[in-house]
Formats: C-alpha cells, structure tokens, sequence
C-alpha cells in the first residue's frame, strides 16, 4: 500500500501546474473524465497495472485513450506520469484528492445530500444556496436518495453531518417514550 502523503503529492502537483496555468477547471473535468473511462473500462487500468503488459503496449493503449478522450495537455502529460511511476492503480484516490484541492483552493465545500426522494434542480439550488449561507463558502451538492429517510434530508458537509431525517426524528420520540 503506498503511503498518502506520496498520492497526496501527485494531487498537489497536478493542482499547482493546473492553476499556474489557469486550467484548474478544465484540468478537473478531463481528470474526471479518466475517472469514467476507468469506471466503464476496468480492463484498461488492469493492463496498466500489468506487468505482463509491456511498457511500450502500456504507453500505446494510454495515447489511444487520449486520443478517444482529449484533455488538457496537463492532464495529459500527468498521466503519464502516473504510468512511467507504475501509480495507475491509485488513480481514483489521486483524482478524490485532486478535487478535494482544486475545492479548496476555489472557496468550494463539498455536501451530500441524501433525501427519501430525488430531488429537482430548482430544490438543489436551494439547498446549496441555503448551505452556502451557512458556511460562507461555494457548496457543490453531490445529491442521493435513500426511501428509508421516510422524508426530510442528511447533509453531510465534511466530518459534520446535519440529520433532519423522518426516521432520525421518530427514532428519537421512540428514545423519548421508552424513557418514561
């Protein structure tokens, strides 16, 4: 297992050269992006974690998806970076530390919100409207459902989770009744 610091420094390093360049934006979409392909196609970073797979085919698979999927230079070159160090199999958790920098560094706060049923974009808005007054920063909502809410909403915004939850309120009348 590779320390965090090292996949911590990668993040950084992307995050340095994409706002010097003043490409953050454009560098997280195509970061993102790789992200999906590596989703949708498993196979593909198992050929480069493979060291059955020869560098040079590594190399070629690698220019045939960026030339599928074109990003930033900087995303580019980064990633072969991550494949000259054999660090391809940490790219999730390199691309989570990455966002979580480039949030930063924009004034932007993360936030779940889980409800018992989806929700529009009208309400969404709302919601990160109503948390960016609360926390004084940009929010960007990563919305869920979950029917066992019954109704109302989680938010969790970092380590602090807001419970406004159906189930979480009636668990609590039920704690109430049981006490008397």
């Amino acid at each position: 297992m590779i320390p965090v610091a090292i996949l911590g420094r990668y993040a950084r390093s992307l995050a340095e050269v994409a706002f010097e360049e003043d490409v953050a934006d454009k560098a997280l979409d195509g970061v993102r992006t790789f992200g999906e392909v590596f989703l949708a196609a498993p196979e593909a970073q198992e050929a480069f974690d493979s060291p059955a797979v020869p560098r040079e085919a590594k190399e070629r698979l690698l220019d045939e998806l960026l030339a599928k999927y074109p990003v930033e230079p900087v995303v580019a070159n980064f990633l072969h970076v991550l494949l000259e160090h054999n660090r391809m199999r940490y790219y999730r958790d390199i691309l989570g530390a990455f966002e979580q920098l480039v949030n930063e560094r924009k004034g932007v706060v993360q936030a779940k919100v889980v409800t018992a049923s989806p929700l529009d974009a009208d309400e969404l808005g709302k919601i990160a409207a109503r948390l960016g007054e609360a926390t004084g920063k940009q929010v960007a909502l990563d919305a869920a459902t979950d029917q066992d809410l019954l109704g109302g909403m989680v938010v969790n915004i970092g380590s602090t989770v807001y419970d406004g939850s159906v189930r979480t309120q009636l668990e609590a009348i039920r704690r109430r009744l049981m006490e008397r």
